[in-house]
This record gives C-alpha cells, structure tokens and sequence, in this order.
C-alpha cells in the first residue's frame, strides 16, 4: 500500500478488515474464498453488527485491493449484498441547535453579507 501512497492509517485499517474478513471465515485463506464469501462478511456487518454505511464501505474497499492487489484476482460483481442503511435524518443533537451555534446548510450562506 506505501508505494501506491495510502496512508499509515489507511493500511492499519485495511489489515484489520483483511483479518476479521479471514477470522470470520474460520481462517480460511483469502485465496480459498471468493465473491460468496465476501458478500457474506459484508453482509453479516450490515444485519449483525449494524455498521454503518461508512464503515462498510471501507470493508468493502479493503477487501476489494486485497483481491486486486494481492493475489491479482477480480470479485464478480457484488450484488447480494445487504447494504447498510444511512441514517434518515440529522440526530437530535443537531436537530435542536438554533440561533447563532445552529448548522447553516449551503442556502444560508448565499444570503449573509460577505466579510
């Protein structure tokens, strides 16, 4: 990952979802496994673990360069997985917030004089 210039970050991450992918699947080497299984691990983080749809993607993204990258193998494309849902509104905390420390969205800033 270094020569393609990700971040120390990025590859600590990256390790971690490699490692519980293959922990999940009792150890199996990711060369053993395919499309099925990874759909399963994508899967089980969205219904079981109730990730988010941030932290899914970056599991997907990680497993996706190991199949690449790694062993140069391309996943069919993955279309059984279970997405994880995005939130459908703001949380409560920023639902409340009023006056000047409220959120301004994009149509508040056109309509306040410039410094």
């Amino acid at each position: 990952m270094r020569p393609k210039h990700h971040s120390i970050r990025t590859e600590q991450q990256y390790v971690n979802w490699v490692r519980r992918f293959i922990l999940f699947h009792n150890k199996r080497h990711p060369a053993q496994m395919g499309g099925a299984e990874v759909e399963a691990f994508l899967t089980h983080l969205a219904v079981t673990d109730r990730v988010a749809a941030a932290t899914q993607n970056q599991a997907l993204s990680a497993l996706l360069f190991l199949y690449r990258e790694v062993p140069g193998l391309d996943l069919p494309w993955l279309t059984e997985v279970v997405r994880a849902k995005r939130p459908a509104r703001l949380p409560v905390v920023l639902e409340r917030m009023e006056g000047i420390y409220g959120l301004m969205n994009c149509s508040d800033i056109r309509t306040y004089p410039q410094p």
